[in-house]
């Protein structure tokens, strides 16, 4: 037997054994959302035991893609079944994870949603209102695949004194203009209001555009890296240029991995239980809403242990692609 495929059966079987003895909840909500106009969907995982003891929790803020919604990484990532056995085995704490829905907007505000808007003004506060949530920096992670790596790579240059680590699968950061079949060219995220492609709405929110500035503020965000070596949009390619970026400044925090696969769920899933591992590393373990960051990452601050080689888990894979 092939040795990724003796893995995958492997894991599926430690999946399924732990999950009497683990079994965390995985619901949709919505709220009201005024910058949307509509509500704002998304779901959410709360670890074993959650609903019986009073502490706060780190929270994990995960990005569908370009065709995805708020039921992506629950239905097709198996996001609850990855989150119990990491659990269970102790490589990660309990924490809660918020799968947003944010279709087409790449988690940008665009020049008809203003989805980035809505992810910080409404989507936290609400969050922080309705779990007990670590509501700080050093209790936010936030991850994405695709254009939800994008958004994750863009938030933590732009935001990273609110986020203790993140990580990007796939990311569709390309750094020039994206190819002629990218979703960025064909979703609202990036057109103009009569419908078409605006490249200068592309390059004013891609990464090129905030690196320089994220370089000369004092945080330091962990970044986990990963693409799919077959990846038919060159995603592996653009993913390397931005590790040698980060590489040559914060060479102690960011990680780059590719595996065998192109631009898929078997990609995203077996990356994701990397990204974890890796990013809650960063994160405060529950506890107090107040108490001590574990560690900081402020430059120039002592770093967290690198992720050190491990077994390999993954959930029961969905092959398809996922348009962004």
């Amino acid at each position: 037997m092939a040795g990724w495929l003796r893995s995958v059966v492997l894991c599926v079987l430690a999946v399924a054994g732990s999950a009497a003895a683990l079994a965390g909840e995985v619901s949709e909500r919505s709220f009201a959302s005024s910058l949307l106009g509509r509500p704002y969907q998304y779901s959410v995982y709360l670890p074993d035991g959650y609903a019986s003891d009073t502490r706060h929790y780190p929270v994990l803020y995960l990005l569908h893609g370009a065709g995805g919604d708020h039921r992506a990484w629950a239905k097709r990532g198996d996001i609850r079944r990855i989150a119990d056995q990491l659990i269970a085995s102790g490589e990660i704490p309990p924490a809660i994870i918020i799968m947003p829905g944010c279709p087409g907007c790449w988690w940008v505000d665009g020049a008809r949603e203003s989805g980035e808007r809505a992810f910080w003004e409404e989507l936290l506060p609400h969050v922080a209102r309705t779990f007990r949530v670590i509501d700080r920096r050093e209790g936010r992670l936030v991850a994405g695949l695709s254009a939800g790596g994008f958004g994750a790579v863009r938030f933590a240059f732009k935001y990273p004194d609110r986020i203790a680590a993140a990580a990007a699968l796939s990311p569709a950061i390309y750094s020039a203009l994206p190819p002629s079949r990218s979703a960025a060219r064909k979703q609202h995220a990036f057109m103009t209001m009569d419908g078409t492609f605006d490249a200068g709405a592309w390059k004013t929110a891609n990464y090129t555009n905030l690196i320089d500035g994220y370089f000369a503020q004092p945080y330091r965000v962990p970044l986990y890296l990963s693409s799919g070596d077959h990846d038919r949009f060159g995603i592996a390619f653009e993913t390397a240029m931005l590790f040698q970026h980060l590489f040559r400044r914060q060479p102690d925090k960011v990680e780059f991995r590719v595996i065998d696969g192109g631009h898929s769920w078997k990609v995203w899933c077996a990356s994701i239980v990397g990204a974890m591992r890796y990013m809650f590393k960063f994160a405060a373990r529950p506890g107090d809403p107040a108490s001590p960051p574990y560690p900081s990452t402020v430059a120039g601050a002592l770093a967290a242990p690198t992720v050190a080689a491990s077994r390999r888990l993954t959930a029961p894979l969905d092959t398809t692609a996922d348009p962004h």
